[in-house]
């Protein structure tokens, strides 16, 4: 189980049509403050986030998440434009665990997504 947490139609497409060619389960959450709860009764092995998003407000999802007992030793993994240095920071900063551009994210979509099962 993979949560996907944004709000940017294109890649949500983008990220439904591969997993469901390779047959991984994906859940959208595109509310902030839900993706704590989300997490806890899904259980994912991976949280993705688009750092760029502006509605989910990646930053302070990522920052619960990894100052929960329970929820901080699962992995997260953003995507951000490549030219977004300071976005790259305060992800690290939250605590994401991998931080990737758009572009390489794209290429390694499908390694991503079945990577966790």
């Amino acid at each position: 189980m993979i949560v996907c947490v944004l709000d940017d139609l294109l890649f949500s497409v983008k990220i439904k049509t591969v997993a469901k060619a390779l047959g991984a389960d994906v859940y959208f959450e595109r509310e902030a403050s839900r993706v704590v709860d989300t997490v806890r009764n899904r259980q994912p092995g991976l949280v993705i986030f688009d750092l760029n998003g502006s509605r989910p407000r990646p930053m302070e999802a990522i920052a619960k998440l990894k100052a929960d007992a329970e929820l901080r030793g699962i992995r997260t993994l953003g995507y951000v434009s490549h030219v977004d240095g300071e976005t790259v920071a305060a992800a690290r900063q939250a605590g994401c665990d991998e931080v990737l551009a758009r572009s390489a994210f794209v290429e390694r979509l499908g390694r991503i997504l079945t990577s966790v099962r």
